[in-house]
């Protein structure tokens, strides 16, 4: 496909000479270090379910559970429309954004352990805050702490475990994030509807049990080793080839290890790497990977999905169990698919499922609008058909989302960047990914009042317009080395332009490439 829109065949320099096994010290490291999404996950998942119990309500917010009531059985678009209601949720991810940029720091000269570690003691706190809270301020202040805490988590899961990944099984491995966040996201459902249950506290249970898997990734956390190429890049080179024996489960790691080296080498030629980002031979990683994903992550609408499911089943009719009960289908379809997306992402590639999915969800959110569209009405209690149908096309509408800009949101940028920028690279997609989080979070559930169904047929233009981003500038990086992946620039249709041979880093730290 040279010169092709799915990019180019690579010339494997030393990457044909690598050699691995699957040992059980590989598999407990990736395991651990991957319940990092857990974090992320419960949070998506709780936040929303809290938001519709009426224990919360009537304690934080009253005038918004008296509106409930009102219209409790009915069509009301504009039941939860209330910016300190929905800062509740995006301030956690408003504090995300901005510990992203320390966490780089930390992720750089202390290593991707060391940021598990500290977003697992913030979040931990943030849980503690959030459940014994009195009032709306200490809710708040929870939530920055639970945001410290993914900012952090999400900085260093997705390159820890791109970075331990042998290069065939990268895309599989790198999803356990995913997965582990969908599961969260399940879990917390699951909670919430046995919380809802129990009056007047069962909120601050489901907000309590937060700490739990803030507490397995810490002590976890505590008996990771650190990634061969962090090592590398802290010259610490005996242990970093140490490490990479051990979780190759071989000693002939020459070829690997001394393409470590040599990215190292680069890596600390940069003195700044977030002004490095801005040259041309990286101009591709900074327009695909920090920019363009994680921003159309988010503007796919499924997190609006995810935080307010509850909260938009009660909206169009259905009770309060009810739509904690339907909130359920859509996280297990959620894990449902994160299990297809590892299953298959290494053989089809990341392509194919960025566009296949795009289609389905297009679809299926068309279908969502034109049901609301001839049956919306204030007042209008929608039939128990319509309902049903409504919860499937959900349902597959997440089924698309959770096996392609779900994990591949974060699997592709992080395969993308070389060491020398990798964290700054990361930082950039965490931060981007947050803030269009925080501002969906922040604006969805007004603009489901003003725009009613519209805000659907939205969703799907926007998709309609980060597929073709996917088709024409996203080259296939499937089963090609981490330390490789430059080269698929220097061989796509486009890029090749912009970043010439991708001349590399000069010995005196400067680059050769042209800004």
């Amino acid at each position: 496909m040279a010169g092709g829109f799915g990019g180019a065949e690579v010339v494997h320099e030393r990457a044909q000479h690598y050699e691995h096994r699957i040992t059980w010290y590989f598999i407990f490291t990736c395991i651990i270090a991957a319940l990092g999404g857990s974090l992320f996950g419960y949070d998506l998942g709780v936040s929303g379910g809290v938001t519709s119990m009426d224990d919360f309500l009537k304690e934080f917010f009253p005038k918004i559970y008296r509106r409930k009531q009102l219209h409790l059985n009915e069509t009301d678009y504009c039941k939860y429309d209330n910016q300190i209601l929905t800062l509740f949720t995006s301030s956690l991810y408003f504090a995300g954004l901005i510990s992203t940029f320390g966490a780089s720091y930390v992720t750089r000269s202390k290593g991707r352990k060391a940021s598990i570690i500290v977003g697992s003691i913030s979040f931990f706190l943030g849980a503690v805050l959030n459940a014994s809270a009195q009032n709306i301020l200490m809710l708040i202040l929870g939530r920055i702490f639970l945001g410290v805490g993914i900012g952090f988590g999400n900085q260093a899961v997705p390159l820890y475990l791109s970075e331990m990944a042998p290069a065939k099984i990268r895309g599989a491995i790198n999803q356990l994030f995913q997965l582990t966040t969908c599961l969260g996201i399940l879990i917390a459902n699951l909670i919430n509807y046995f919380t809802e249950k129990i009056h007047p506290w069962g909120w601050r249970l489901s907000l309590g049990l937060a700490a739990v898997p803030a507490i397995l990734m810490f002590v976890g956390g505590l008996f990771l080793p650190e990634t061969p190429n962090s090592l590398v890049e802290q010259g610490r080179l005996e242990e970093g080839r140490r490490i990479l024996e051990k979780v190759r489960g071989t000693t002939k790691v020459d070829a690997e290890f001394a393409d470590l080296v040599d990215a190292s080498t680069a890596a600390r030629a940069i003195k700044h790497p977030f002004r490095n980002l801005l040259t041309r031979k990286n101009r591709p990683q900074l327009v695909i990977g920090a920019l363009g994903i994680p921003a159309f992550q988010q503007l796919t609408g499924m997190n609006s999905i995810l935080f307010y499911a509850p909260v938009i089943f009660q909206s169009l009719g259905f009770g309060s169990g009810a739509s904690l009960y339907s909130s359920i289908f859509t996280s297990g379809a959620l894990v449902i698919a994160a299990l297809i997306s590892m299953r298959w992402v290494d053989k089809f590639g990341r392509r194919a499922f960025f566009l296949e999915a795009g289609t389905e969800m297009i679809c299926c959110l068309v279908a969502l609008a034109i049901t609301l569209a001839l049956k919306f009405g204030q007042g209008e209690v929608l039939p128990k058909g319509i309902g049903i149908f409504l919860v499937i096309v959900l349902c597959v509408f997440v089924l698309a989302y959770g096996r392609s800009w779900g994990p591949l949101g974060w699997l592709v940028p992080s395969e993308l960047f070389p060491l020398e920028t990798r964290s700054a690279g990361q930082s950039i997609v965490v931060c981007v990914n947050l803030l269009f989080t925080a501002l969906i979070a922040q604006c969805f559930l007004a603009s489901l009042c003003h725009l009613r169904y519209g805000i659907f047929l939205l969703f799907a233009g926007l998709i309609v317009i980060m597929s073709s981003f996917i088709f024409f500038l996203l080259p296939e990086t499937k089963q090609v080395p981490i330390e490789e992946i430059y080269l698929l620039f220097q061989k796509h249709w486009y890029w090749k332009g912009i970043v010439g041979d991708g001349e590399q880093v000069e010995p005196n730290g400067k680059s050769g490439a042209v800004v």
